[in-house]
């Protein structure tokens, strides 16, 4: 009675789910790496953020690509900033997600060389063309702390780097391209800023990364390693249906064929 399972139409089942069992296994094992490295990065993020701060110029120089071990590591700096250079960074999000822009400020550092400070979200101007009302930074020298971040690209980011922009405007944060319009060094990656904070708070202070939430990727790979595990029961379940129907088929064809009894 299972000889129905060497029908086209059971055929195609039986390989639809070999197939299916394999992906959703490894659908399982991929959510099961992306728990591991959102655990690992809020490890990662918790040891850097809690770090002593220490000088930016000892974690990075110019042309230096910030390794992921020092992402948001806590550092300072001491300097001036250069205003004349400044430049904003277009269609970014502020903590309530309304789109504006960050001001990128280069801070001349006091014992040589020149870094990058996110100082944080502002609104756009109404024109996009225009470059919008920047509140100005602490004049003279003044020291900073920051959460060090590698350079943005778009690669990493996934945002185009835009060409044609109006003066003064880019699309992402990256000390090559800032170097090279300042004609001078600048230290690889930039600050993002923490303190001190603006006494009127604008610009808006980057929101320090979450260190905390891990996600719902184990439910998501627990999840397709229960639909892996149901998909063979579901089969033999069909197969038993199947040939309990085939089975009563040929009974009620078997009832059918009898003579009907004599009646006197």
């Amino acid at each position: 009675m299972y000889r129905f399972l060497l029908t086209r139409q059971w055929v195609i089942l039986t390989l639809l789910v070999l197939v299916l069992i394999p992906t959703m296994v490894e659908l399982g094992f991929w959510q099961l790496h992306r728990h591991e490295h959102r655990v690992e990065q809020n490890a990662l993020i918790t040891k850097n953020l809690e770090a002593e701060p220490v000088p930016v110029d000892r974690l990075t120089s110019p042309g230096h690509t910030v390794p992921r071990s020092d992402y948001w590591r806590a550092v300072t700096a001491t300097g001036t900033f250069d205003t004349a250079h400044e430049v904003v960074v277009r269609r970014r999000t502020s903590r309530d997600e309304s789109i504006g822009m960050l001001v990128l400020t280069p801070l001349d550092l006091k014992g040589g060389g020149t870094v990058l400070v996110n100082r944080g979200w502002i609104p756009a101007a109404a024109d996009q063309m225009a470059f919008p009302e920047v509140p100005a930074p602490p004049e003279g020298e003044t020291t900073v702390t920051g959460r060090l971040k590698a350079d943005e690209t778009t690669g990493a980011s996934g945002i185009k780097d835009l060409e044609g922009l109006p003066d003064r405007q880019v699309m992402l944060i990256n000390s090559s391209q800032q170097s090279q319009l300042l004609g001078r060094p600048v230290l690889g990656g930039y600050l993002e800023l923490t303190g001190p904070e603006p006494a009127d708070g604008s610009p808006e202070t980057i929101a320090a990364p979450d260190d905390s939430s891990i996600g719902s990727h184990m439910a998501y790979a627990v999840q397709w390693w229960l639909f892996a595990a149901g998909v063979p029961v579901g089969w033999v379940i069909l197969a038993r249906r199947e040939k309990h129907d085939l089975e009563q088929a040929a009974r009620d064809a078997g009832t059918a064929g009898q003579p009907e009894p004599a009646t006197a």
